[in-house]
């Protein structure tokens, strides 16, 4: 495993933890998609089904089961124990024009016609896309928390470095990976315009707000 990788790995646990520590300390989801943290479960359920099948390493076990049991968590505080703190009236995002296109075309495009090779492939076109009612949610209120922004950018950076740990895998290890990579691609140019403002405005000590 390359240094690109595990930073990846351990930015994505770090926003994970940051969501789960911000609606936990303040028993409040306001400000959080919960149809976003749906999706990420939806995700990370149809991608780590060869838990069922095969075992890499003990590292990769306990990752898959942490994120799998974290996203469930996530989505439980939200509909379930926090559930009047919800802010159904901004996540108004329609997830079936996502859901819907991104099975279609797990089904046309994929390494192979099976159903765990399919599944996973859903899994990697649907996170490329799963954060959009989360941002769609931030354009319509405006603004964000200071700690969903640091959960936002933390998400952004993991998949920032795993597009460079695909770009080294394909250099050191002659690995290359066309969908993965597509996908990685089109989920940080989703992040790009909240970059910018995160480090315009956050890191600055500024809320984060979206001109009128």
């Amino acid at each position: 495993m390359n240094i690109f990788r595990l930073t990846g790995d351990l930015s994505h646990l770090a926003a994970i933890i940051i969501l789960l520590l911000k609606i936990w300390k303040t028993r409040s989801c306001a400000g959080i998609s919960g149809k976003s943290q749906i999706l990420f479960a939806l995700v990370f359920t149809t991608r780590y089904l060869d838990l069922l099948t095969s075992f890499i390493s003990l590292y990769n076990t306990t990752m898959k089961v942490i994120y799998i049991g974290c996203s469930y968590a996530t989505v439980y505080l939200i509909y379930m124990k926090f559930k009047a703190t919800y802010d159904g009236n901004h996540d108004t995002f329609r997830v079936e024009f996502l859901v819907v296109p991104v099975g279609g075309l797990a089904f046309l495009v994929n390494h192979d016609f099976s159903p765990l090779e399919i599944l996973w492939t859903f899994s990697i076109y649907l996170e490329s896309v799963a954060i959009l009612p989360q941002l769609f949610m931030i354009s319509k209120t405006g603004e964000a928390e200071t700690i969903t922004t640091h959960y936002l950018f933390f998400l952004g950076l993991y998949r920032a470095l795993y597009l460079i740990n695909w770009i080294w895998r394909f250099y050191f290890e002659g690995f290359f990976d066309m969908i993965a990579i597509v996908a990685g691609v089109v989920q940080t140019i989703l992040y790009c315009d909240f970059f910018y403002l995160y480090v315009t405005k956050v890191l600055k000590g500024k809320k984060l707000s979206l001109p009128a």
